[in-house]
């Protein structure tokens, strides 16, 4: 592997997975709505009606479609429940233009827009969906905070994450051929995606006081008609996987090529391929009086008894977080009570 090429993709490494350059990185990977369709919207529009189907959809229902895309979730929804009002927002503005020309409507519209900034008010929508997105928001603790924000309560909040370790087959192979062929390739490799892992969305709902969390894993089979059906959308620079073919010298990308065909096909003919999908799916209610997670003050009120008499002492304090819950406040003892109705959030938006 050349200097050149070691270099690339050890930038692209660092844009994909540090901090604020992720931003920058998805400008580029997820740039061409043709494109992506091509390389993920055969798999999107198939997942797509599981997780409406998982998120308990009704007709009628007001729906947020947070990161969109090119339309596959949002599209399911109308198909589903014709007589909802849906709202997609993405970042990529390329997207955006290629949703609104691919699903028109007067119930649908389409806006670019940060998931980790929602402009919506609170309680706005009855269900807040996301596909195949959470794991590249730059902070999706935020990003789901503001799901929950204008979720109306009682209404459910679910996303959904390809299994990029092993159950979204089109990538597994294409990552082991890359990292087979050059082992520096392992620090791109998308097994590291944030939140990929069986229950990693579910433990973020609970910690966020979502309630009736349920995880659950959905698999699809992507097709394609031949090997270059298969291989060609790599070459269009979407997504992490375009975006280290696109880094590879000519001769390089020659030789993953022939690895892959080599997995998939071995020694035989060119034929159709089918290539199993893993999601994890996830679903959580949005509880009637929520203590916003991290921002909220409790209203504690102590007893003590000394004697015949009882000294009170009423506290604010910064809540532990939801898991460290019944550790903390199991000990206080029969004279200590948690007052929850009276709280005041600070902070939120």
């Amino acid at each position: 592997m050349s200097q050149r090429t070691l270099a690339l993709i050890t930038l692209m490494a660092v844009s994909v997975f540090a901090g604020n350059a992720i931003a920058g990185a998805q400008g580029r990977m997820f740039s061409a709505g043709d494109a992506y369709e091509r390389f993920m919207g055969r798999s999107s529009h198939e997942l797509a009606p599981l997780v409406v189907k998982f998120a308990g959809l009704r007709d009628g229902h007001a729906v947020l479609d947070v990161g969109s895309g090119t339309g596959a979730l949002t599209a399911a929804v109308a198909a589903a429940a014709p007589s909802s009002h849906i709202i997609g927002i993405d970042p990529a503005a390329p997207y955006v233009a290629f949703a609104r020309a691919r699903h028109p409507g007067t119930l649908i519209r389409f806006e670019v827009g940060d998931a980790q900034q929602l402009r919506f008010p609170d309680g706005s929508f009855d269900r807040t969906l996301s596909l195949l997105v959470l794991n590249f928001i730059p902070d999706p603790a935020k990003a789901l905070d503001q799901m929950i924000r204008v979720t109306r309560p009682g209404g459910i909040v679910a996303a959904a994450v390809w299994d990029y370790g092993g159950g979204m087959e089109m990538l597994r192979v294409f990552w082991d051929e890359a990292v087979a062929l050059h082992a520096a390739a392992a620090a791109r490799d998308e097994r590291h995606m944030p939140l990929s892992r069986k229950g990693e969305l579910a433990a973020l709902w609970r910690e966020h006081g979502l309630q009736d969390v349920w995880e659950e894993a959905l698999t699809i089979g992507t097709r394609f008609s031949s090997f270059d059906d298969y291989w060609s959308p790599f070459l269009e620079k979407q997504g992490p996987a375009g975006a280290y073919v696109e880094a590879l010298a000519a001769s390089e990308r020659e030789q993953l090529r022939l690895r892959l065909r080599k997995r998939l096909l071995g020694d035989g003919p060119d034929r159709p391929i089918v290539l199993a999908a893993r999601a994890w799916a996830v679903r959580g209610i949005v509880p009637a009086a929520r203590v916003p997670h991290d921002r909220a003050r409790v209203e504690m009120l102590s007893e003590a008894r000394v004697g015949n008499r009882v000294r009170r002492k009423t506290a604010l304090f910064e809540p532990p977080q939801p898991h460290q819950r019944s550790a903390t406040y199991g000990r206080s003892g029969p004279n200590m009570k948690i007052w929850w109705p009276r709280f005041s959030a600070v902070g939120t938006q």
